[in-house]
């Protein structure tokens, strides 16, 4: 194993401690961080663009072999996560801003670590890249609309050009790192151990530019959002997992529908937020994005310790960091 591999291995083993330090940091000391705010859609375009480079065409082919277990995942990505975010802004009184930011960090696709978590956890790991790959992509359309019909009463929303936006910061550069893979794909094997640390170094810059935009608003909303996002991203878990369930499903699907559901492309949320709304509204997000990455290794402790067997009926794995 070389060096950079090497790095990437402890930056990915450590990456949930580097967001609550880069956190932390940007709450002691916002002024060093705010001005990465006008590069946050450049950032996020990075991390997709990583993102493309690790994916298959091969991935959308599980939905027509496994097209029942995706379709359910896909559906509760996009029901519960938004009517739980919904819910949970009404009952607890959250500001204008912050009740349109948790809505929206809802109605993004999958988050880009769910797959790790997944296999992590022994869940069905084709099912899980499949739902990744699927939501993304349906994120131009249902993204835009489920904000505008939830979430419109607290802020207007330009579903059209938030539309346009996730053309932009996700769609194109996906599908630019799928054609360079395509056509240069001994390049991007030699790149592959560089990606984990170019995306970790991205997520971190815009969680740190969110939290020293909003030292002020965490200080004086900081208890309710948190209560927000910690029951937002244990419901999805939990009702992820139920759905599965209720459907049918084996425990490796259930695992991965459970994982899938419950983390969200935060950095996506974060964006629309910085472009659309304010940096308030961003806030759900950033924190969204520190506490799913100390969530998921811990929902993933908890299944590995867990003597229930599971079917596992996938082979092989396909991770994006």
């Amino acid at each position: 194993m070389n060096s950079l591999e090497r790095t990437s291995n402890f930056f990915s083993k450590y990456f949930a401690v580097f967001v609550i330090l880069i956190a932390l940091i940007a709450f002691a000391v916002p002024e060093g961080f705010v001005w990465i705010a006008p590069y946050i859609t450049i950032l996020l375009g990075i991390i997709m663009f990583g993102m493309g480079l690790t994916m298959r065409l091969s991935d959308f082919a599980v939905v027509a072999k496994k097209p029942l277990p995706v379709f359910i995942g896909i559906v509760a990505q996009f029901v519960i996560m938004p009517l739980v975010a919904f819910g949970l802004a009404i009952a607890l009184q959250l500001p204008p801003e912050l009740a349109a930011g948790l809505v929206l960090v809802g109605a993004c696709p999958g988050g880009t670590a769910s797959n790790v978590m997944v296999y992590l956890a022994k869940g069905d790991v084709p099912v899980s890249v499949a739902m990744t790959s699927v939501s993304t992509m349906l994120a131009p359309f249902l993204t835009p609309f489920i904000l505008l019909v939830l979430a419109g009463e607290w802020l207007p929303v330009d579903a059209g050009a938030m539309f346009m936006s996730i053309i932009q910061v996700i769609i194109i550069p996906i599908a630019l790192g799928i054609l360079v893979r395509r056509f240069m794909p001994e390049t991007v094997e030699k790149g592959t151990a560089a990606l984990p640390i170019v995306s970790i170094v991205a997520i971190l810059a815009i969680v740190a530019a969110v939290i020293g935009a909003n030292t002020e608003n965490l200080i004086t909303s900081g208890l309710a959002i948190f209560a927000a996002v910690i029951l937002h991203n244990g419901f999805g878990y939990l009702l992820g997992y139920a759905t599965a369930k209720v459907c049918g499903l084996d425990e490796t699907k259930r695992r991965a529908i459970s994982i899938e559901v419950g983390m969200q492309n935060s950095g996506l949320g974060a964006t629309l937020a910085t472009v659309h709304f304010t940096p308030l509204a961003a806030l759900p997000s950033a924190i969204f994005s520190v506490w799913h990455n100390i969530s998921g290794p811990a929902l993933v402790s908890f299944w590995s310790g867990s003597k229930k067997k599971t079917s596992k009926d996938s082979e092989g794995m396909d991770i994006k960091s």
